[in-house]
């Protein structure tokens, strides 16, 4: 008996969570954005595209030599001036690391929310950057989906959409999630009969 209430709280508890809205800030820009490039994420995966981890585990491995060489720099076992040289160089080496984390970021990922794979059954040799943009004090989202390799034989045409989030919320800021999932959906499929088009 005892079990199944249990069992009963577990799958109402489970139920619950995923009927849970979604709910942004209104007011806070980062929240929006934040909330939509999330939605993004689990709509295009959803679709069949894995996420393409390599990118982000290069942006943490470059921070955690950075940490990792603040760190020495802070607890070497020598005082100043006898560690004089060795903070220079950790400097050197902090400044360096930090450049070519800034380069990536700049240069690779830009406005990239999703970095994916091609899907298993597609023939195309490259997967899709999803890229986003909402500018500060505009209410104007833009979605924007390219091949994740634009030199790439089978790399397709972008494509995009911009349009207001004030038809994705409630007055309330709960996501409206059926009409948000309609347009990131659409805009998916626009690509894949781009690449249709363009075979």
């Amino acid at each position: 008996m005892t079990d199944k209430k249990g069992d009963t709280i577990a799958s109402s508890t489970t139920s619950n969570s995923k009927n849970t809205p979604k709910k942004a800030n209104l007011l806070d820009h980062h929240s929006i954005k934040h909330l939509l490039d999330e939605s993004v994420t689990e709509i295009v995966t959803g679709k069949g595209f894995i996420e393409d981890v390599r990118m982000s585990n290069v942006r943490l491995l470059m921070g955690s030599i950075i940490i990792i060489i603040a760190l020495f720099a802070q607890f070497y076992n020598k005082k100043f001036p006898e560690n004089r040289n060795f903070l220079i160089g950790c400097i050197v080496l902090y400044i360096l690391f930090n450049g070519i984390l800034q380069l990536i970021i700049h240069t690779k990922e830009k406005n990239a929310i999703l970095f994916t794979h091609p899907p298993a059954e597609s023939f195309s040799s490259t997967g899709l950057v999803v890229s986003s943009k909402l500018p500060r004090f505009s209410d104007m989202y833009t979605l924007t989906i390219a091949s994740a390799d634009p030199d790439s034989i089978s790399a397709k045409p972008q494509v995009e959409f911009t349009k207001s989030v004030t038809q994705w919320f409630t007055k309330d800021g709960v996501l409206v999630e059926g009409l948000f999932w309609k347009d990131v959906e659409g805009l998916v499929n626009e690509y894949t009969r781009e690449s249709k088009k363009s075979k």
